[in-house]
């Protein structure tokens, strides 16, 4: 039986992950992030011993995850990964604003950015283990 009068049901809006280009997108900005991360002389030497190789594929899928992407994180939580480093609050504001650098340099809406420092102010306490 036909059902003329059925409710259309309303669009889910795009994720975040969609909204800013998908896997591509993500890839691109994690790529340009640790360039700068990495020439940022206040927080360059957190890396000297890391994989970056490997560094780079966890920090794709943890994005894509808190995006709304497909989830494929198996890293620690933010508290646990950044408990042994000593972070300041200068680090995380150097990072903030090497990530805010990235997304502007790849044209992200600044609507998107806004929700992206959201979410990573969302985790500061953690980062920072406070």
């Amino acid at each position: 039986m036909f059902n003329f009068f059925k409710k259309k049901q309303p669009e889910t809006p795009p994720s975040l992950y969609e909204k800013i280009g998908g896997e591509a997108a993500v890839n691109a900005a994690v790529d340009l992030f640790y360039r700068k991360v990495l020439s940022d002389d206040r927080i360059a030497h957190f890396f000297d011993s890391i994989d970056m190789d490997s560094q780079h594929v966890k920090q794709k899928a943890f994005l894509t995850m808190v995006f709304g992407g497909p989830n494929s994180y198996s890293g620690k939580d933010m508290r646990a990964a950044h408990a042994h480093m000593n972070l300041t609050e200068e680090h995380f504001n150097a990072v903030a604003e090497n990530l805010i650098a990235t997304l502007k340099e790849l044209n992200v809406a600044q609507e998107d950015i806004d929700s992206i420092v959201t979410i990573a102010l969302s985790v500061k306490d953690d980062v920072l283990n406070k």
